[in-house]
């Protein structure tokens, strides 16, 4: 199991993170940043014959003003990885360079031409 509470530096513009256990079921964790509004889950399963998979995700949570109302509600979005690999021909040198490609990919395209609907 990871460290608890999981720290995750400062990067501007996200805060530095305190991120705590408020579940764990053994396949999978949910920690949550109160301070922040944010919550990290993850989930963990294998099957014999599909082979395994890996899920992260992140959430944020904003108090903000309905533009139609003009009240305020609790609006939530969230970005998420997932990986899955077969029963055989994968090592973890493999699992782990497929999965530093995607992130490597995500440095070239920057965040921001992601979230601008470039492709």
């Amino acid at each position: 199991m990871l460290t608890d509470p999981l720290t995750v530096a400062a990067s501007s513009p996200t805060p530095a993170l305190s991120l705590s256990v408020v579940s764990f079921d053994g396949m999978g964790s949910t920690r949550k940043d109160v301070a922040n509004g944010y919550v990290l889950k993850m989930s963990h399963s294998t099957n014999a014959k599909s082979g395994e998979r890996h899920y992260m995700q992140m959430q944020a949570t904003v108090t903000a003003v309905d533009p139609l109302t003009g009240g305020n509600s609790l609006q939530t979005g969230s970005v998420s990885i997932s990986s899955s690999f077969p029963t055989f021909g994968f090592d973890q040198a493999h699992k782990d360079a497929l999965v530093k490609a995607l992130t490597d990919a995500l440095g070239v395209v920057t965040n921001t031409k992601f979230n601008s609907f470039q492709s």
